[in-house]
């Protein structure tokens, strides 16, 4: 069965993607940390990320760099966090999150964010990716 990742990738279900190439996506994340937290999934579904192919975990770094560059200017912050965590969906993906302090990195009990708070926020990461 295909994880709801692949399904996204495929269309079949909706999200407000930032980034797309051969290799990979980066998404709004539903439930958003903080304002700009997205998802940077491998388009091959892998469940562990250390069982990624090495070139394909470079591509998701470098792109990953791109995209926290654009948060950057998005979303000023101290630093973009990243985390692989993997527990809640069998598909490797990466988390950037905006922060400012340790506080702003966490996990559960995080607020669905609106259909529209996702489009914002994904129009300020194009807008800052160009």
């Amino acid at each position: 069965m295909a994880s709801v990742f692949s399904r996204i990738i495929h269309g079949e279900l909706p999200a407000e993607f930032v980034w797309s190439d051969e290799r990979c996506v980066a998404i709004m994340t539903l439930n958003p940390m903080k304002p700009g937290h997205l998802l940077v999934i491998p388009r091959e579904e892998v469940d562990h990320w250390d069982d990624m192919p090495i070139d394909l975990s470079a591509h998701l770094m470098a792109v990953s760099q791109k995209l926290a560059k654009a948060l950057k200017r998005a979303f000023p912050c101290e630093r973009v966090g990243m985390m692989i965590v993997g527990l809640e969906v069998p598909h490797v993906h990466l988390h950037l999150v905006p922060i400012d302090t340790m506080q702003d990195i966490r996990v559960e009990g995080l607020p669905q964010a609106s259909p529209e708070q996702l489009a914002e926020n994904a129009d300020r990461i194009r807008g800052a990716l160009t």
